[in-house]
């Protein structure tokens, strides 16, 4: 983890110095990833006296801790934010373990007091409140787990000091009454139960709750009946793994309701559970598990258990079974109630009625939905515990195999987290290595128990085959039916594709095969793959559906409600994927992608399914899909058709924009003139912004630089105006590149920050080819425009989100930007160390970034003559005209006087323009004017621009 605040800060890598500095990342760190305004901060860190200049005080403390702990703190319009991921903050993980039931682990996290740095701020208190009653809760979790697995053991004294320090704590006043009681010492926890109720009497005003009145229990027993309790219950064979939180909410919700049902999938541990909290029940007429698996009827099964109890002797002649057990207090497990649910409620209900002190702890499938049953819903193992769970079986299995976490995780993650699933895997390891048992989890539903084991849990399948032979024919036929979804399905959906009626789907949610999340249907792989079926006309059914949900969110997709559709159609990634695949007219449905497809910045992602859909068609068009034929076949690099060149389609104008590989150059150029004087009055405004966007573009790339603007203005208001976050930030970005070309560096950098959170909101800041590109340019254009604090920032986001992702080609560019800006602060020898860095990495993706890259190093080089000719032998035949005037510029500066000039004018006859704003290109032509004189210069100059082959003559010169 990168950030500490469970104790003092801790920041990996480095130490961060000053009181204040400090406070301000645990602030951050409360809120990882989420921006916090400037007001709030400041609000924070100077609660009673702020500084007479707020802001220049904050950004002044941000500056110091970027240098302190670089490339962790982001900023926004708004503020400012620790950009890191959650999972890289102790606090943050620390909850997680603890709702995930792992609070061993979490409490291995803590090393002081939670917000040690900031203790003292008003903003601190109620975090490090929250965070020490929740670290308080997980050490009472854990003291229970061991006093229930290694008896007292060496607990007495570690909660004396607890009670000592929490004297009104009632969870470790029950937990050291249990202690007490384990060693015999039933004098000293009576004596500890009169002095917690009188305290909580006097200071609260409270009685004790359920677990003190439970231990209280437990100590006034007889010693001999406690050591030989009364239950029914199976021994424990296997250490119980992964529950501890289950196990402790479903005790205090026996303790305040008489009946609880435990339901929840086959195979996730019901019955397991179940039998663990009864365990651990002090009662005086005993807990007795009443197993209805193989029962016929509900009531013989109770009587046949209580009659072998005591509890019926001289009762027979009852009228009923709850007046034959009035009077008595018994807990009873009724176990697998779901193949006799209805028996089951009914005698429940009987049972709870007629006998007052009686509890009832069930287990099913399915609720009983009786008055005042209360559910708890048994879910698969979180990743963590169920990897635990995974390890421990797989050693008992194969002592000498060494699994990893990673590996445990890969496999319960594969089996959807289900407790009989991870037990039968791991037992598997007895006669395979793991990589063998990794090949056949596909195959899960046949890995075979042991030969004790019940037939109903000897497989995965006779797991499923329990609950699916207590289905209707039209709850299995829709079971079958919602196994064509992938990532879930909303109820329209649902409905539309299976035709499934809210009663029927609420019956199998009731049954535990599929479950509600949010406001989607999900169904576990493993049920999945049970109930799977070739159901032809409910796979087309699913792909009509999912290509009319693309079509009604297609013109949604270019105005101002972009973000919400785009959202509708990530959620159905999946959906969109199978209907892909399945449609009988997968042309139709990849146009309506492809928009989605660029706005998010997913190219790769649009190419590999372009080519699936080429594979499936054939080379080709169909009648009628000749565009969506045309635009696959563009991008898998097969050139333009002139479908896509007469297409108004998004995707097809953006055949054009950002320098795509779609068109050669001259083509590009030719291809975007056509289609904006095709559509300059088309009566949709987007679709003008467009193409006023894509020829803006291509001209500036490849074209008459110098009109670019003329189009590109234009272009950003309409997009303003539709409310289009895409169009507006590529826009921006290639007027930025404009405003740079002519060397007007400032107005280059401002024209970049402002699409920061468009960028940010549509495809996050680390798409390479978007967004991440954009805070790797902010930085060099912060520093050519001389703020170098604010570059070093924008580079120190660049590196952190390309290491995030470990992607080498933007590591090897944030390197060479990195590199510019310590030349420019005078430390060359720096700049040399981060540019050899970058050509270790070997990723020269393109030859414009090969060509860069050699000139700044021959900046810092002793001899600069190898990098340079590298950089023209790069350039040769390249068609991006400004790194090629940014090459001849750098070679320029190695140059005598006049062959300096003529390559300075053939650089500025590229760039379109007739002056540069570049104070460093400047300075070379005054160098030059002084050397030559005004009048031999221009000519140089001229000259330079009529050049057939500047970078010829440059290698000539060198």
């Amino acid at each position: 983890m990168r950030v500490g605040i469970l104790g003092p800060l801790r920041v990996a890598g480095g130490e961060v110095g000053g009181a204040r500095v400090r406070a301000l990342l645990v602030r951050l760190a409360l809120d990882p990833g989420r921006v916090v305004t400037a007001g709030r901060l400041i609000d924070d860190l100077w609660p009673d006296d702020p500084p007479a200049h707020p802001m220049a005080a904050l950004q002044s403390l941000v500056s110091r801790a970027r240098r302190e702990a670089p490339g962790l703190i982001g900023s926004h319009p708004a503020g400012y934010l620790l950009d890191v991921p959650p999972g890289e903050v102790d606090a943050q993980v620390f909850e997680r373990l603890v709702r995930e039931g792992d609070v061993r682990a979490a409490l291995a996290l803590w090393r002081g007091p939670a917000l040690a740095d900031a203790a003292g701020l008003p903003f601190a208190a109620g975090p490090a409140a929250r965070l020490e009653e929740l670290r308080l809760t997980a050490l009472a979790a854990r003291i229970a787990s061991d006093l229930d697995r290694n008896g007292d053991g060496e607990l007495v004294a570690e909660l004396e000091g607890l009670v000592a320090a929490h004297p009104l704590r009632e969870p470790f006043h029950a937990l050291l009454m249990r202690a007490l009681t384990a060693r015999g010492r039933r004098g000293e926890a009576l004596a500890l139960f009169e002095r917690i109720r009188a305290a909580l009497a006097d200071e609260l005003g409270a009685d004790p709750g359920p677990e003190l009145r439970q231990a209280h229990l437990e100590a006034l027993r007889d010693p001999a009946e406690r050591q030989a309790p009364r239950n029914n219950l199976p021994a424990r064979l296997t250490r119980f793994v992964g529950r501890a939180d289950d196990l402790r909410r479903v005790g205090a919700a026996l303790a305040e309701s008489r009946l609880v049902t435990l339901v929840g999938p086959g195979g996730a541990g019901k019955t397991r559970l179940a039998v663990e909290v009864a365990a651990g029940l002090v009662v005086r007429d005993g807990v007795w598990l009443v197993e209805l698996a193989p029962a016929a009827s509900v009531r013989a099964a109770v009587e046949d258990v209580l009659k072998a109890t005591g509890l019926m002797e001289g009762m027979f002649g009852a009228r009923s079974l709850g007046a034959a057990l009035r009077g008595t207090a018994p807990v009873i497990v009724l176990d697998n109630c779901e193949h006799v649910v209805e028996e089951a409620a009914r005698v429940a209900r009987e049972l709870l009625s007629e006998v007052a002190g009686l509890r009832v702890l069930a287990t099913s499938r399915e609720p009983l939905d009786i008055p005042g049953e209360r559910l708890h819903q048994v879910l698969p193992l979180p990743e963590g515990p169920a990897a635990e769970l995974f390890m421990d079986r797989a050693a008992a299995a194969r002592p000498d195999l060494v699994v990893t976490r990673a590996e445990a995780e890969r496999v319960c993650r594969e089996l959807d987290g289900i407790p009989l699933a991870i037990e039968l895997a791991a037992a598997r390891l007895r006669t395979m290595p793991m990589s063998v048992l990794v090949e056949q989890l596909g195959d899960r539903l046949a890995f075979r128990g042991g030969r004790t084991s019940e037939p109903r849990h000897r497989t995965l399948r006779a797991v499923i085959d329990w609950s699916w032979n207590l289905l209707s024919e039209r709850e299995r036929e829709l079971l079958r039916g919602l196994t064509v979804f992938s990532g879930g399905a909303t109820y329209e959906a649902v409905a539309r594709v299976c035709g499934g009626d809210p009663d029927l789907l609420s019956s199998l949610v009731d049954k535990s095969l599929i479950a509600v999340s949010g406001d989607r249907y999900t169904m576990l792989e493993t049920i999945r793959q049970y109930a799977a079926a070739d159901l032809p006309e409910v796979r087309r059914a699913h792909a009509r559906y999912y290509t009319e949900l693309a079509e009604a969110a297609e013109p949604h997709l270019r105005t101002g409600a972009q973000l919400a559709w785009l959202a509708v159609l990530d959620a159905e990634r999946d959906n969109l994927d199978a209907a892909l695949r399945h449609t009988d007219d997968p042309l139709r449905l990849i146009l309506l992608r492809f928009w989605p497809w660029i706005v998010r910045g997913r190219w790769r992602e649009a190419a590999e399914q372009a080519a699936a859909v080429l594979a499936r068609v054939g080379e080709v068009a169909p009648p009628g899909r000749e565009l969506a034929h045309g635009l696959c076949v563009a991008l898998t690099g097969g050139g333009i058709s002139p479908a896509v060149r007469a297409s108004d389609h998004p995707a097809a104008l953006n055949a054009f924009v950002l320098g795509s590989s779609m068109a050669p150059p001259g083509e590009a150029v030719e291809l975007a003139e056509r289609a904006l004087a095709r559509l300059r009055e088309h009566p949709d405004l987007w679709t003008r912004s467009a193409a006023l966007l894509a020829t803006g573009a291509t001209r500036f790339e490849y074209g008459a630089v110098a009109g670019a603007e003329d189009l590109l203005e234009p272009a950003l208001a309409g997009f303003r105006e539709t409310g289009d976050r895409w169009g507006q930030w590529a826009a921006l970005y290639w007027l930025s590149l404009v405003a740079e070309n002519r060397g007007d560096f400032a107005t280059a950098a401002a024209l970049g920050e402002e699409p920061e959170r468009l960028a940010a909101e549509l495809s996050g800041l680390e798409t390479p080819l978007g967004p991440m590109t954009f805070l790797l340019r902010l930085g060099q254009l912060k520093g050519r425009a001389g703020d170098h604090a604010g570059a070093a920032e924008a580079l120190d986001r660049a590196w952190a989100a390309a290491t995030r992702v470990q992607d080498p080609d933007m590591m090897a560019r944030v390197l060479h930007a990195r590199a510019e800006l310590a030349r420019r602060g005078g430390d060359p020898g720096e700049a040399a160390r981060l540019l050899e860095r970058a050509m270790a990495l070997g990723v020269e993706t393109t030859a414009q970034f090969g060509a860069l890259l050699r000139v700044e190093l021959a900046r810092v080089s002793r001899d600069p003559a190898g990098p340079l000719r590298r950089a023209l032998e790069l350039m040769a035949g390249c068609s991006d005209r400004t790194v090629r005037a940014a090459v001849l510029e750098g070679v320029a500066e190695h140059l005598a006087p006049l062959p300096a000039a003529e390559l300075l004018g053939a650089a500025r006859a590229l760039r379109g323009i007739a002056e540069s704003a570049d104070p460093h290109v400047n300075g070379l032509i005054g160098r030059c004017e002084q050397a030559l004189g005004a009048e031999e210069c221009r000519a140089a100059l001229a000259r330079g621009a009529t050049l057939p082959d500047p970078e010829k003559h440059a290698l000539e010169c060198l």
